[in-house]
């Protein structure tokens, strides 16, 4: 199992062919700055998307990238990876993380880019710090307009992406609910994963100040799995 899933990460990173705002965050927040470290080849990255301006997540923990790279044999690099949603690096990765507060607009090459990414192979995570409402509503006004024919569909908990490697049979909320995620499915695979609640994992995000809303209690496991589905299928 471990060198199918070392051989398909491979493999997507190879289909991501490179394709070809508003309300800024608070002004003591820094600037994000896309990487520019070249990548290690054979080493697996994920993107921190930088969207809107200069949006970006300080909030969503990269402690589940070392927890996949000691479950299993693949070569993930330990943090993220600063990536421009409106740029040609953002195909350089498989997997990205999507994650901020208040409410934003995204501009045309971002929606394009968007698009293509998740349409040729790219997989993202997406949730709102602190269970944050204007930009849960912000993401999906955005996907209405990027992807209209593929919409946030409830994920069942029989789906493999809750047993490929942690067994998750509910998924508990801090405040005592339970909840499902969402997801956009392009031709049978899942492509896009977004909680409401959040996947953030506040408890380990450094420099985060944000109390973590109703945040999934499993969340480092659920996304451990999520960044084996999207290299696996």
């Amino acid at each position: 199992m471990k060198q199918i899933i070392l051989c398909a990460a491979l493999l997507l990173a190879s289909l991501c062919a490179r394709g070809s705002g508003e309300n800024m965050e608070p002004a003591d927040t820094p600037i994000p700055t896309a990487s520019t470290e070249p990548l290690d080849p054979g080493v697996i990255s994920c993107g921190n998307l930088i969207y809107s301006g200069n949006r970006s997540s300080v909030c969503f923990a990269d402690k589940f990238l070392t927890d996949v790279a000691s479950e299993t044999t693949l070569r993930v690099a330990p943090h993220f990876r600063a990536v421009r949603l409106d740029s040609d690096q953002l195909f350089d990765v498989p997997f990205c993380v999507f994650s901020g507060e208040g409410a934003f607009s995204l501009s045309a090459r971002e929606r394009t880019n968007l698009r293509k990414y998740l349409l040729n192979g790219g997989f993202i995570v997406s949730s709102p710090s602190c269970s944050d409402d204007d930009w849960d509503a912000s993401l999906r006004r955005e996907l209405s307009i990027a992807l209209p024919e593929y919409p946030l569909q409830k994920i069942p908990m029989s789906h493999p992406l809750f047993s490929i490697l942690n067994k998750i049979g509910t998924l508990e909320c801090k405040n005592g609910n339970t909840t499902l995620l969402e997801g956009v499915t392009v031709n049978g695979r899942i492509v896009m994963v977004h909680s409401r609640e959040g996947l953030n994992d506040v408890a380990d995000a450094e420099g985060c100040c944000c109390c973590g809303g109703n945040e999934i209690l499993s969340c480092t496991e659920v996304n451990v799995n999520l960044f084996t589905y999207a290299l696996l299928y």
